[in-house]
């Protein structure tokens, strides 16, 4: 599918919501708060949000710590996520999982990829699982993530992954490339205005390596 057709899908999926006045629970997995400012903002008014911080990728622990503490920090002073009762939920932090997730040890070429890659493909996979799970766990009607907000991730390979686990069975997975319709210069915008931390990189070692 190509890309720009996720932006599409998803708007005719919030009309559709728009019209018949329901308001299903979306899990929306987030890596910060400033990738979350402008997609709560932009879905809070369509679905009943709860957030999950999984993101055993984050390196050093310090990252990870303080990535949390950010979003935490940033919700209850947010309108559109105080209105609309967003959750948010903190699942562990275990690196190690990460790594063999993306198997750097086993193709050490993966470490020296460029970001988009194949070690990145992996990431996605890791992270939309857990979220599929916890997801279908808990009943959620729709997962989805807001790493397709960022320049550097890959939106079709999110899409794809997200479509794959949805077909084995509730929850659906929401369509998005957030960084449609100035998606993340909002993002920009939004962490200006609240004083976010905005952090240099993805998150993971190699990123942090990629300049």
């Amino acid at each position: 599918m190509a890309k720009s057709i996720y932006q599409k899908e998803l708007d005719e999926l919030l009309s559709s919501l728009e019209k018949s006045g329901k308001k299903p629970s979306l899990l929306l997995h987030a890596c910060c708060g400033p990738c979350s400012s402008y997609v709560i903002e932009y879905l809070t008014g369509f679905f009943d949000i709860t957030i999950l911080y999984y993101n055993p990728n984050i390196y050093p622990q310090e990252e990870y710590e303080r990535r949390l503490a950010e979003l935490e920090a940033f919700l209850p002073r947010f309108s559109p996520a105080v209105l609309g009762k967003v959750k948010l939920v903190k699942d562990e932090y275990l690196p190690d999982h990460f790594y063999q997730a993306v198997g750097t040890d086993r193709e050490p070429e993966l470490a020296r990829e460029p970001e988009k890659g194949e070690r990145c493909r992996r990431c996605y996979e890791f992270r939309l699982k857990r979220a599929y799970q916890y997801a279908a766990a808990h009943e959620f009607d729709y997962f989805c993530t807001t790493l397709s907000i960022s320049p550097f991730k890959d939106a079709e390979k999110i899409n794809v992954i997200g479509e794959c686990l949805a077909s084995q069975g509730s929850p659906k997975w929401l369509p998005s490339d957030f960084k449609k319709k100035s998606g993340f210069l909002r993002s920009l915008q939004l962490s200006e205005e609240y004083g976010l931390y905005r952090q240099q990189y993805c998150g993971c070692v190699f990123s942090m390596q990629r300049d």
